[in-house]
């Protein structure tokens, strides 16, 4: 039969990092492709160990209904944490846990957007994102990032000119894709901008425990006294990304209307995966944790760094990133990303191509990601030179 799909839904493309995974599923694939952290990161340990005792002990609880904010010890742990670490949370704010960061961004888009409402975004940004604004019909603005982040001029012109802007949605810290960390100035200009013309910040913020080099630059958040921006963050790269156990820290007054909209979605997050995360936070030393998986990243950031001046010649640049997951590289001007990513896909090498991270979905981009995470010391290697082949032939 012929089926009649919602407007917001039938112009929806499917994540291209997603259809990605679908590749993934030969192991002869290098994949450069994703945003997974490594498994050897995962404390695989102690989780069991709380797992064990959740089951035997308190499995009454851990495997029942809860409430939709989230695990009440959970979210004071979070909150604790965020304001002790990162200044993150006022006295007007909230904090819920959400189902990833994923969720904290598409409930926020929710009770923020209307159809035809615009939101600002940076260009490149996150694809999961922009598929949420995009399945609320929202106008999305683009915004071009530089080695400082948002461009403010841009975006001044943007809130200037454009009506009904409800968002500015910004990764500052270690930006996906491009890896980019946004100046302490522009931060405040930012803030400066959203007071002015009268507009929330979303602040996704997945990647600030991963710092590897360069200065702490604190969130928006901690310098946001007026109550303008809503806060998102995850467990997801700094504990498991399978448990899905996000949070989002906002002023009261949103977080109680992000509450309605989660009822409708999913009415809690997982309970037994709360209590697993909050017995962690408890019993377990999750900066020393962090650090550990720091030391494993930054070895694989920089074999990826160094394999890529030696494969991919002098007619492909690309940002060097402080943190994070991600090395975004640019060919030049006028070539098409996807292009060469589909030729490294026939080597069976997987990377994403930059039009996957435009606001417009039908716009070329000479750029392309690569993820350092997940792949050994040995894919990285083998497959950077494969990629590097590849950029010689298509680049010449």
């Amino acid at each position: 039969m012929q089926y009649n799909f919602s407007d917001r839904i039938s112009s929806l493309k499917p994540s291209a990092i997603r259809e990605i995974f679908k590749v993934l599923l030969n192991p002869e694939v290098i994949s450069f492709a994703g945003g997974n952290p490594a498994p050897e990161t995962f404390p695989a340990q102690p989780m069991a160990e709380i797992a064990a005792e959740l089951f035997e002990k308190n499995y009454k609880s851990s495997l029942q209904y809860g409430i939709t904010e989230g695990l009440p010890s959970l979210r004071e742990l979070t909150s604790s944490r965020l304001k002790s670490k990162y200044s993150v949370g006022g006295p007007g704010d909230d904090l819920i846990i959400v189902t990833g960061g994923q969720q904290g961004i598409d409930l926020t888009a929710k009770v923020f957007v209307n159809e035809g409402d615009a939101v600002i975004c940076e260009s490149p940004s996150f694809i999961g994102a922009l598929n949420a604004f995009r399945s609320y019909g929202a106008n999305l603005v683009p915004v071009p990032v530089d080695n400082d982040g948002m461009d403010m001029d841009a975006l001044e012109h943007a809130l200037k000119t454009v009506p009904n802007v409800k968002l500015i949605y910004v990764i500052p810290t270690f930006q996906n894709p491009s890896g980019v960390t946004m100046s302490l100035e522009r931060r405040h200009k930012l803030l400066e901008l959203a007071d002015k013309y009268d507009v929330v910040i979303l602040e996704d913020n997945p990647y600030i425990e991963l710092r590897y080099s360069g200065q702490y630059v604190p969130p928006v958040k901690s310098m946001d006294e007026r109550g303008r921006v809503v806060y998102v963050g995850s467990y997801s790269k700094i504990i498991s990304p399978g448990m899905r156990v996000g949070f989002v820290c906002a002023p009261a007054e949103i977080t109680a209307k992000i509450v309605v909209a989660k009822q409708v979605a999913d009415v809690h997050t997982n309970q037994f995966f709360m209590m697993l995360v909050s017995g962690l936070l408890e019993r377990f030393n999750l900066d020393e944790h962090i650090e550990l998986s720091r030391k494993i990243y930054v070895e694989k950031r920089d074999a990826m760094l160094a394999a890529m001046q030696r494969s991919f010649g002098n007619k492909v640049s690309w940002h060097v990133p402080d943190g994070g997951l991600f090395i975004w590289a640019n060919l030049p001007e006028g070539m098409d990303g996807a292009a060469l990513c589909n030729l490294a896909k026939d080597r069976k090498v997987a990377a994403v191509p930059g039009s996957a991270f435009l606001c417009d979905q039908n716009a070329v981009s000479n750029g392309f990601r690569l993820n350092f995470s997940m792949p050994s010391l040995d894919a990285i290697d083998r497959g950077i030179k494969i990629f590097g082949e590849c950029i010689k032939e298509y680049v010449g």
